[in-house]
């Protein structure tokens, strides 16, 4: 980061109010008969509607459109083990986007708890409070063995977005970039840099969408993840290889994909020049990407590449996710974020940048935007992806059984999603309704439906 990004993001965060974000009130507090109503002896009616039937509190507070964003500090992108209070600014914007891309509420929760076990029990404990929790920022291997026990003890969505928000906007960006080089899937070679939350759970999403385990090679800080390695966890033994190649710099030859969620500067242009033709990139490492954009496109000018920072093309971000999987999944009641709902978001993100980018959002970033080597994924703030990632994420969980509410239209529903952010600043309305086109996973649109 430069020094003049770094004393305005200091500003910005320091001034007038400390912090992003705020708590703001519902209902009206004008009269004594609001404070009686929203206090005592007012609020012991819902207390009691709640006591006898724990579901209501779906009903009577703000459970239902709540998210915890929980964090330990230990793995915060591109600095590191931080620790908790280190870590707040990151969860704060977390929130924010939360609340600005899918009027979702958030509460950044800091904990100083590494040893896993005490973070799980805390987080069990707080979770009454939530209609789902984001764990954040946790570092590997022990933020794969906390999701998956949280998963087990509770019925509200639980998702580690390093792992999961990544993979899927990772998959979508694969399935686009394919398209346009008319590659196949099943038929790529892949190599992963990278074998900490988002690169594990990359590998395993690729291979869920279509590319062969075998043909995917993953590479830590001590070289290729190969069955000749006596140094694996059980998780990083899922991917090791039998392809025989001990080096990235080896890894890297012939191979038609290459996916950083490592650290900067690892690849070197020889490393682009041995790859096949037409080659898919993704330097995803922020701030410093594995090869910088430059010299990336300047080695493989026939290349697709993307990076994970926003002043550069083809920005990778999960912050094109995240929001919209728990839109839909609490809107739906989901007792879990499934491999369905994933793949359905992962499907929606793909087709919305495929279609025509209505007119409001290319002034807002001031340039065309045209499906093909440079514009992947849609941008962050495009409507769109509230009305179809949050609908597609929504009917998956209902189709695959994990939702407890079902919605009866998504036209009406689709139209309730655009409503609740018609207010903020980021994005623009009217003309953007017709853009928004739910399909069910058929291709076919939907009949669309209120909760």
């Amino acid at each position: 980061m430069n020094e003049d990004v770094e004393k305005k993001a200091l500003e910005y965060h320091s001034g007038e109010k400390p912090g992003k974000i705020e708590v703001m009130p519902t209902k009206p507090l004008e009269s004594v008969d609001d404070l009686s109503l929203a206090y005592t002896p007012g609020v012991a009616a819902p207390v009691k509607e709640i006591s006898g039937e724990k579901w209501k509190a779906y009903r009577y507070t703000n459970k239902g459109n709540l998210v915890a964003v929980v964090s330990n500090g230990s793995a915060v992108l591109g600095v590191g083990n931080v620790g908790a209070e280190a870590s707040k600014p990151v969860m704060e914007g977390k929130a924010m986007l939360f609340k600005a891309f899918a009027d979702i509420d958030a509460f950044d929760i800091e904990l100083s708890d590494e040893e896993p076990d005490k973070f799980i029990a805390t987080v069990q404990s707080l979770s009454p409070t939530f209609g789902g929790i984001n764990l954040e920022d946790i570092k590997a291997p022990e933020c794969f063995y906390i999701e998956e026990k949280l998963r087990r003890l509770l019925d509200i969505p639980v998702l580690h977005d390093d792992q999961h928000g990544t993979a899927v906007v990772i998959s979508a960006a694969l399935m686009n970039a394919c398209k346009i080089k008319e590659k196949k899937l099943e038929r790529i070679k892949a190599v992963i840099s990278g074998a900490g939350a988002a690169g594990l759970s990359t590998a395993r999403m690729l291979s869920q969408i279509g590319v062969p385990k075998e043909n995917i090679i993953m590479v830590d800080s001590k070289g290729v993840i190969n069955k000749l390695r006596k140094d694996l966890n059980s998780v990083k033994q899922e991917f090791a290889t039998d392809i025989p190649a001990a080096t990235l710099a080896e890894a890297m030859i012939n191979a038609d994909v290459f996916i950083g969620v490592s650290k900067g500067n690892v690849l070197k242009e020889h490393d682009l020049e041995v790859m096949a033709d037409n080659p898919i990139i993704f330097a995803l490492a922020n701030p410093v990407p594995e090869i910088s954009y430059g010299r990336a496109v300047h080695t493989r000018p026939d290349a697709i590449i993307a990076t994970g920072r926003t002043d550069l093309p083809n920005q990778i971000n999960n912050a094109i996710v995240f929001p919209y999987l728990f839109r839909g999944a609490l809107d739906t009641l989901a007792t879990t974020i499934n491999s369905a709902m994933l793949q359905a978001a992962a499907n929606a993100v793909a087709r919305i940048a495929q279609e025509p980018v209505p007119e409001c959002i290319e002034k807002r970033y001031g340039c065309r935007l045209t499906f093909g080597k440079d514009y992947l994924l849609p941008k962050m703030g495009d409507i769109r992806l509230l009305a179809e990632v949050s609908s597609a994420v929504a009917q998956a969980a209902m189709e695959s059984g994990v939702a407890r509410r079902r919605i009866v239209s998504f036209i009406e529903y689709r139209d309730t999603l655009l409503a609740r952010v018609e207010k903020s600043s980021l994005f623009c309305h009217g003309s953007l309704r017709h853009h928004s086109k739910i399909r069910n996973h058929s291709g076919e649109e939907s009949r669309l439906h209120k909760i």
